[in-house]
């Protein structure tokens, strides 16, 4: 079990330190195009999320080669630790912006917060006893589901808040 701690902790250290990377990836590459998939591209809520999930989508994949053997529940926690990562931030985020101004100091600390919950729940269904197989099936659907949103909705993203740009009050790609 102390190797599993060690991969989430690695984990987290690689999805925050790439993350902070990916915000600005884009705008130094000159909006080109394909990084919008894993790049920021604005400002706006859901473009952070992204920040979050492409670089635990990375780190589960090079994981799983080292993991799958010690956990039978390897694609439950990762789904549910990658899940957990944007519901955090969407939670916090919008919970202390609805008593105060927007903070980048306390938004870095969400991000980081955010990871943080799901590595550790990550962790914790990793040590579990194995779950059904049904869970570790769904948590690939999940993964799935989620890489074809994260994938799309920076070119075709809908007109909610989450997606709005509070600098342009645009949507999506400048």
């Amino acid at each position: 079990m102390k190797s599993l701690f060690r991969w989430e902790l690695a984990g987290l250290i690689f999805i925050v330190v790439v993350g902070a990377a990916l915000h600005f990836v884009f705008d130094l590459a000159g909006g080109w195009r394909p990084l919008a998939v894993i790049a920021a591209v604005n400002e706006s809520v859901w473009e952070h999320l992204k920040l979050a999930f492409w670089p635990a989508l990375a780190f589960s994949i090079a994981e799983f080669f080292f993991v799958r053997k010690i956990s039978p529940n390897f694609f439950a926690a990762r789904a549910t630790g990658i899940l957990l990562m944007p519901v955090s931030i969407i939670v916090l985020f919008y919970g202390y912006t609805a008593f105060m101004e927007d903070a980048l100091a306390i938004d870095i600390l969400i991000f980081v917060l955010a990871v943080a919950i799901g590595q550790s729940a990550s962790y914790r269904i990793l040590t579990m006893r194995p779950l059904p197989a049904w869970l570790n099936t769904g948590g690939i659907a999940l993964l799935v589901i989620m890489t074809g949103a994260f994938g799309t909705m920076s070119f075709y993203p809908p007109s909610w808040e989450v997606f709005r740009d509070p600098l342009s009050g645009g949507y999506g790609i400048p």
